[in-house]
């Protein structure tokens, strides 16, 4: 029995600089991308005294949370949450759906007028119909002031279309032949073979989507007339902006104020908290789909 020895990488002192001064520089670069969230989180959190003392503040003192008791106390606020979660579930789902339905024919081989519809598809990337015929078709649709107007005009993207496009096309064609040549009907094989090995494409579109839908409220401003059809990045823009008007009104003077001395900061920095922290609780379950291998043991030699 032979035994073999692993062989010992030796790293001399150039090796050990290099490595010390690449920890340092992902170290410093974590810390400028992490600094913003704990300052708006430590600002949201803190009293008008201690933000005027440090404003750049990473860890809040002399708590106080009226700047979110103001946010909460929009009357608005939870009919808008509500109708945002419709929007973006129901929004990701339907992009989801007409993704795939795109993506599948046109990642397979031998579609007859596949370089038309391509072309059609990459020619909605460089060219939209405009502000003014996208309202006017809405309205003849009968969806003007409806949650429907918020969800279908962004429920098929090209960008998305081609990734998943790619993705199909990475898949091994001998796999998908050899469920063909067992009888397997394309529906078949779309629902049992293709999306089950296609976990990682489908998490990246789907958090691409909520993300996009959760953030969205240019749809709500053009194609809505009530309140309660508001999402919640609309209502939340009206309170900042009538914060705002308060502030021009008192001169920039906090005490002359009827908010509760609320800095404008702080009451903008509570909001960004409480429309990012759904899609930061959401995040950490699709991040291991973006590194996962789907593919290995797939095919079998």
């Amino acid at each position: 029995m032979v035994r073999v020895k692993k062989a010992k990488i030796k790293t001399g002192a150039s090796d050990r600089l290099i490595t010390a001064v690449f920890y340092v520089i992902v170290t410093l670069a974590a810390m400028t991308m992490l600094y913003p969230v704990l300052n708006v989180i430590a600002v949201s959190m803190s009293s008008y005294k201690a933000y005027s003392t440090t404003p750049w503040m990473i860890i809040p003192y002399d708590f106080d949370f009226s700047a979110f008791e103001a946010v909460f106390g929009s009357t608005l606020l939870m009919r808008s949450y509500l109708n945002t979660v419709i929007i973006t579930v129901a929004g990701t789902l339907l992009t989801l759906f007409f993704t795939i339905l795109t993506a599948y024919p046109l990642s397979r081989p031998g579609l007859r007028g596949k370089p038309v519809f391509m072309s059609l598809l990459i020619f909605t990337m460089m060219f939209n119909g405009g502000t003014i015929p996208n309202f006017l078709l809405i309205r003849n649709l009968g969806l003007y002031n409806t949650l429907t107007s918020q969800i279908l005009p962004g429920a098929l993207s090209a960008f998305n279309a081609i990734l998943m496009i790619n993705f199909f096309k990475s898949l091994p064609a001998s796999l998908l032949e050899a469920a063909k040549v067992d009888g397997a009907s394309e529906p078949y094989i779309l629902t049992r073979i293709v999306i089950p090995l296609s976990s990682a494409i489908i998490a990246t579109i789907s958090l691409f989507a909520a993300v996009g839908y959760w953030n969205s409220y240019f749809s709500a401003i053009l194609y809505t007339r009530s309140q309660d059809k508001w999402p919640v990045q609309l209502v939340l823009r009206e309170i900042i902006l009538a914060a705002n008007t308060a502030m021009l009104s008192a001169g920039g003077n906090m005490a002359e104020l009827n908010m509760m001395s609320i800095p404008l900061d702080s009451l903008r920095y509570a909001s960004l908290i409480v429309v990012m922290l759904p899609i930061m609780c959401v995040y950490p379950f699709l991040q291991k789909y973006f590194a996962k291998g789907v593919m290995l043991g797939a095919v079998k030699e």
